[in-house]
C-alpha cells in the first residue's frame, strides 16, 4: 500500500527521473482513434519552448564537448548553455525531458533533472511520482507558462501499449492506494469530456498513448489546469482509453469509462531553474548521482545501512 505524504515537504534533493533503463523514443502522439475510425483527442504536442536543468556528471572539457555534440543541432533543441564548474547543463527545447536526459546520458554520463521553467517568467512548477500496485511507475512534471497554459511533461512506463485516460484527480489520499484519490478535479460541476472542450472537468487531460514497449512519452499544454490548484491533489492513468464523454457507457459523462486506476501519485511544488542547489543529502550522505538507485527512504538508502542504535 502507498502512504500518504505531506505535499508541501517534498525534499528539492530527490531526483524525480523514473527508475528505469533510458530507452530513446521518438514522441508519441496523443491522438487516439476508436472503432470507428473517429478521432476521439485532438490533443498535440506544444510548440512552446522550456528550459531545462540537469545536473551531468562531467570532470574536464572533453566531457563538456560530448555533451554539447549530442544535444546541438538535435532538432527540437534550440539553445544549450554548460557550466563545467557546477556540472551544469541548461536546455532550452520543445523536446520532451526525458527525451532531452536520453541525449545526454548517451554520452555515457548521468543526468539528473533538477529544475523546470519556462522562457518567461515562471508562474509555478510541480511535479507527481507516479506508482501502484503493478508494474507502472513515471514521472510528470507541471509547468505553469501563463495565466491560462499549463505545460504538462511526462513519461509513464509499464503501460500496455494503446490509449489510457489521465486524470487530475481531486485528493491527495493514496491511504487505499489510487482508490482514495477521490473524483476528477471538477470545481465547477461539469460533465466529463475532452481537454479542448469548453464542457470538461479541470482534471480532464485525455489519453496518453503507450508504445509496444509499454512507454508513453509526453509533452502537451492544458487551458485550464492551473499549477496553484493542483498541489496537494493527485494525478491518476487508468487501465483504458478514455471516451471523452461521447461513449453510450453510463460512466461515459462520469469519468470516460477509462477502466481501473492502474497508478498515482501525489502533485508536489517542485523547483524551478537553480532552486535546486543540492549535490548531496546532508541527512544519509547520498549524492544526487547515487540517488536513482537507491529507495526514497529505508533500507538500502544510506551509504552505509548502519542498524539504527536501539533507543
Amino acid at each position: 500500500m502507498l502512504q500518504q505524504v505531506a505535499v508541501t515537504n517534498l525534499n528539492p534533493f530527490i531526483d524525480l527521473t523514473i527508475m528505469t533503463p533510458i530507452k530513446t523514443h521518438s514522441k508519441t502522439g496523443s491522438v487516439s482513434i476508436n472503432a470507428t475510425g473517429q478521432t476521439r483527442n485532438a490533443k498535440m504536442d506544444t510548440d512552446r519552448t522550456a528550459k531545462l536543468e540537469f545536473g551531468v556528471q562531467m570532470t574536464c572539457d572533453s566531457c563538456v564537448n560530448a555533451v554539447r555534440t549530442a544535444l546541438e543541432g538535435v532538432q527540437g533543441v534550440k539553445s544549450v548553455k554548460i557550466d563545467l564548474v557546477k556540472e551544469e547543463v541548461l536546455v532550452e527545447s520543445v523536446l520532451t525531458s526525458q527525451e532531452v536526459q536520453a541525449l545526454i546520458e548517451g554520452t555515457g554520463r548521468r543526468a539528473v533533472l533538477k529544475g523546470m521553467g519556462g522562457v518567461e517568467k515562471d508562474l509555478g512548477v510541480a511535479v507527481a511520482m507516479m506508482s501502484g500496485a503493478g508494474p507502472v511507475q513515471g514521472v510528470v512534471r507541471f509547468l505553469q507558462v501563463t495565466e491560462n497554459r499549463c505545460l504538462i511533461d511526462g513519461t509513464i512506463d509499464g503501460l500496455e501499449p494503446g490509449a489510457h485516460g489521465l486524470h487530475v484527480h481531486e485528493l491527495g489520499d493514496l491511504t487505499k492506494d489510487c482508490l482514495s484519490c477521490g473524483e476528477h478535479f471538477n470545481p465547477f460541476g461539469k460533465h466529463h469530456g475532452a481537454p479542448e472542450d469548453l464542457e470538461r472537468h479541470v482534471g480532464d487531460l485525455g489519453n496518453i498513448m503507450a508504445d509496444s514497449d509499454g512507454r508513453s512519452s509526453f509533452r502537451f499544454e492544458d487551458p485550464q489546469l492551473k499549477v496553484w490548484d493542483i498541489i496537494g491533489r493527485s494525478l491518476v492513468v487508468d487501465a483504458g482509453e478514455d471516451d471523452l464523454g461521447r461513449g453510450s457507457h453510463p460512466l461515459s459523462k462520469q469519468n470516460g469509462n477509462s477502466g481501473e486506476r492502474l497508478a498515482c501519485g501525489i502533485i508536489a511544488r517542485s523547483a524551478s531553474l537553480f532552486q535546486n542547489t543540492k549535490q548531496i543529502c546532508a541527512c544519509d550522505g547520498v549524492t544526487i548521482w547515487e540517488e536513482r538507485d537507491r529507495p526514497l527512504a529505508g533500507m538500502g538508502r544510506s551509504k552505509t545501512d548502519t542498524p539504527a542504535a536501539n533507543l
